[in-house]
């Protein structure tokens, strides 16, 4: 699916170099190992032994042992005083592709003879190259640092604390301390490329765009005739219909293209995410939701994104490349989630979206959301689902057989029998097999309305 990468608004890039700025952190504080207790306590055993026994060789065997302790103590590391700094590049990133990240640490305090520094790396960022811990000595104002590549999958991201252990050479004493070094890192979805939709909200805005609005004026479609009024131009004269009229003249009308307001609506339930060999339909339906706001909003649109499964994530409606940003953003969020509150979209908040707008549900669709969505077209809201589907989704694994064959075709019509309820209450359903592109399917099922579909307004 061939995708295209937005480039960043300058105010959203300012913004992110805020929120991706390096920050610092001082480790001050002792935590000694309880290793020399035993050793103490060792040595005060021997010696009681000897002296009990009168035997002068247990008292020799304390010897070593009192050395080590002492050589452990003259060689204690201080109280670690250490700047620390992790620094990630500025830019956009997308699955698969590499990001830097460099991690500086100094020290602003008294020799240490050891000292360990660790940058977890969470689960789902795969490091491709370099190291994440170092041990190392580290002398006054000496500096040391930490550099490597990791590869990760869409989400927002913030890294963990890093973990120091300062030691002596001997093992006796040790100070350990996690820094929380705040750094984040957001991975986009992939954008595929989506090609103008032709929707047909009941409501459209007062700006110019490329949406009929029902009504006439400026416009390409002919929309209807009417009287002649004074400074209408003469290219627009009917003079077919005004020849049948005597000392009346008619005018073609024209309908209005407005631009509309559109609210996204995401699946993000946790029996929506089917997994099948690594890949996930979720996966699939936020790069749909991502294509489709890229779209709305290179139109003009007005556009709103909710994302509805464990929590309500609300995106309020905007215009332009910052809105766009923002929902990028949210669909990087985007996780599948349980709620009894949101297991059916009977909770869908209506108030979010005004009337006579345009809602797009992007869902797997199950039966129980059938009674909601026919709710929603009932209130006045123009209702379009683009359905990824999980039938074809999963056949993908099934294996080849009689029984596999009838079960799915009996899936299969089930699936049907429910678009089938759906397009009979004047819903525009689009059943999505995820291994064709997406804009081939919308310009299938959506294409341009003819000139008499549009003049009347259906």
């Amino acid at each position: 699916m061939a995708a295209e990468r937005p480039r960043l608004p300058p105010s959203i890039r300012q913004k992110r170099e805020i929120k991706l700025l390096t920050e610092t952190a001082k480790v001050s504080r002792r935590l000694p190992v309880k290793r020399f207790f035993l050793l103490g306590v060792a040595i005060f055993a021997l010696i009681l032994a000897g002296l009990g026994a009168l035997r002068g060789e247990l008292l020799l065997l304390a010897v070593p042992l009192v050395l080590y302790l002492a050589a452990g103590l003259l060689w204690a590391p201080q109280r670690p005083d250490l700047r620390i700094k992790r620094t990630l590049p500025d830019g956009r990133f997308f699955p698969g592709e590499l990001v830097d990240v460099r991690l500086e640490v100094v020290n602003e305090g008294q020799h240490l003879a050891q000292v360990r520094i660790e940058d977890p790396v969470a689960p789902v960022l795969e490091v491709q190259s370099g190291e994440t811990s170092l041990l190392t000595s580290l002398p006054p104002d000496g500096k040391v640092e930490l550099r490597y590549t990791v590869a990760a999958r869409r989400g927002a991201y913030l890294l963990p604390p890093i973990r120091v252990t300062a030691s002596d050479p001997l093992g006796l004493f040790r100070w350990e301390r996690e820094v929380a070094v705040r750094s984040r890192l957001i991975v986009y979805p992939e954008v595929p490329r989506v090609r103008r939709i032709n929707i047909r909200p009941h409501g459209t805005l007062a700006y110019a765009g490329p949406i009929p609005a029902r009504r006439g004026g400026p416009g390409i479609e002919f929309y209807g005739v009417r009287d002649y009024h004074p400074g209408d131009p003469l290219r627009w004269v009917n003079w077919r219909a005004s020849a049948r009229h005597d000392q009346v003249l008619y005018t073609n009308e024209f309908e209005q293209e407005r631009v509309a307001e559109v609210g996204l609506i995401l699946d993000t339930r946790r029996r929506s995410d089917i997994q099948v060999d690594g890949d996930s339909l979720l996966e699939h339906a936020v790069q749909a939701t991502a294509g489709l706001a890229r779209a709305f909003l290179h139109d003009g649109n007005r556009v709103g994104l909710l994302l509805y499964g464990r929590v309500l994530d609300w995106t309020f409606p905007g215009y332009g490349k910052v809105q766009q940003e923002r929902i990028l953003q949210a669909l990087a969020r985007a996780e599948p989630g349980e709620s009894m509150v949101f297991d059916r979209l009977d909770n869908i908040p209506v108030r979010f979206f005004p009337p006579r707008s345009q809602l797009i549900l992007i869902s797997p669709l199950f039966p129980d959301d059938v009674a909601m969505l026919v709710r929603l077209r009932a209130r006045g809201y123009a209702v379009l689902i683009i359905s990824p589907d999980p039938i074809s989704f999963e056949g993908r694994i099934l294996p080849p057989g009689e029984a596999a064959e009838l079960g799915q075709r009996l899936a299969h019509l089930e699936r049907e029998m429910l678009l089938r309820r759906l397009h009979q209450a004047g819903i525009q359903v689009l059943n999505w097999p995820v291994d064709r592109p997406l804009d081939q399917i919308l310009r299938a099922a959506l294409g341009r309305a003819p000139a008499w579909y549009r003049a009347v307004g259906i």
